[in-house]
């Protein structure tokens, strides 16, 4: 009778920003305008692929999203964690796994390329704001893991490979530690215990902290309703600026781009028009619509109501991975890992998805993290306007230039 093992790979993602009065010597910088190289045909389609998988993730996560609850995902997470499960798998699991992840027609060194060419990108484009990706991977003793499973690991995503006794309780508090260290803090657990038989994680993390490029004064916030899905009205904190901002306006929707440091990154916020909901607008919503939206931005003098909030949220993916198209990766009977490490007869296969995140939008900026555990098992023109965010709307914070979008949140109830 063939026996039961675990192996588990998790990812861990972090946007944040901190207070202006760190680098106010300095005063504003210079905007950003343009990348400092040229994206590679590699990186253009991981960032397709990845922002379409982030709306088809998302519009997934949130079907059944209840009218008094918000939601805050991270999908270039869930990305980067399972492009890195990716390399480990075979045949018609690596076929349902590209098309989930929306790379279609990619090779597997053209994944890793991109994958590893935008992790640099991303690292070095504003000295203001803070952005470290770090990728690992912990194996339990006696592990031997493919060579070019390994390699890939190292060579693509620059993982720390470590072993660990996992039937050891310390084994829980060293991964956390280190996911802990990452993250400023913000996922001090991403893992309660190490099941029976689970034999490995990998985990990806992504750290940013920087600062409104223009920031909210504290003395101008106040309290006033936020007018819910749920048709209730709770008392928020609101944030007041009449600034100069990237603006754009729609008979669908209000959208208004906050700047962090030099500009390379931003917070997009979409007000959906009286009458329509964050699931209408994010219904249309797909790399085609995003690109137009963006570059429809202009500068206009924008009275900006935003509450103040934070969230944590947690989430499995499991079923709306396998909605998107890699169910045969969750089938023990039918997945296809050898190429992670030759157990034959026995299996592996993925057994969870699961993701945390955390956020908080103040006067000075954001902080949010995100974590995503992935398991596998062995088995057998000057205008002035208003845009009162007062009711639901839906955010993401993105790296502008390249495009890439690092995470998506709905907010249906602010305030209590």
């Amino acid at each position: 009778m063939r026996h039961l093992l675990r192996l588990s790979l998790a990812l861990l993602a972090l946007g944040a920003c901190r207070s202006p009065t760190d680098n106010d010597q300095g005063g504003v910088p210079p905007l950003l305008t343009e990348l400092p190289r040229t994206l590679s045909s590699a990186e253009l389609r991981i960032v397709e692929g990845a922002n379409l998988f982030a709306f088809d993730l998302m519009r997934e996560a949130t079907r059944a999203l209840p009218s008094d609850s918000n939601a805050f995902l991270s999908p270039l997470s869930a990305s980067l964690a399972l492009g890195m499960t990716l390399n480990g798998a075979n045949g018609e699991t690596f076929e349902q796994m590209r098309t989930a992840l929306r790379l279609d027609g990619m090779t597997e060194s053209e994944i890793n390329e991109g994958y590893r060419d935008l992790i640099a990108l991303l690292g070095g484009l504003d000295s203001r704001t803070e952005t470290r990706i770090a990728n690992s991977m912990w194996g339990h003793e006696g592990l031997s893991l493919e060579p070019s499973f390994a390699e890939a690991g190292r060579s693509f995503f620059d993982a720390e490979i470590r072993t660990l006794n996992f039937g050891d309780p310390a084994a829980v508090e060293t991964i956390n530690d280190w996911v802990s260290g990452k993250t400023n803090g913000r996922i001090p657990q991403l893992l309660e215990q190490i099941a029976e038989g689970e034999i490995l994680f990998l985990i990806n993390a992504i750290y940013f902290k920087g600062k409104w490029r223009v920031a909210f004064d504290s003395r101008d916030t106040g309290d006033g309703p936020f007018h819910g899905a749920d048709g209730r009205d709770r008392t928020a904190p609101l944030m007041r600026q009449e600034e100069t901002l990237h603006y754009d306006e729609t008979p669908e929707y209000q959208a208004v781009d906050l700047l962090y440091g030099n500009g390379a990154f931003a917070m997009t916020v979409l007000l959906p028009a009286p009458g329509r909901t964050p699931a209408e607008v994010l219904a249309g919503l797909d790399p085609a619509a995003w690109s137009a939206l963006t570059a429809r931005f202009h500068e206009a003098e924008v009275h900006l109501t935003l509450p103040r909030f934070r969230l944590e949220y947690a989430r499995s993916l499991g079923q709306d991975l396998s909605a998107l198209g890699m169910a045969i990766a969750f089938d023990e009977g039918r997945a296809d890992f050898y190429r992670i490490a030759d157990v034959r007869p026995d299996r592996l296969y993925i057994t969870r998805v699961d993701q945390k995140t955390f956020v908080e939008v103040n006067e000075e900026g954001t902080e949010a993290a995100a974590a995503t555990a992935v398991g596998i098992g062995v088995t057998s023109a000057p205008e002035v306007v208003e845009m009162k965010v007062d009711r639901p709307f839906l955010f993401a914070i993105r790296e502008r230039l390249s495009g890439t979008l690092m995470f998506l949140g709905v907010m249906n109830a602010v305030g209590t």
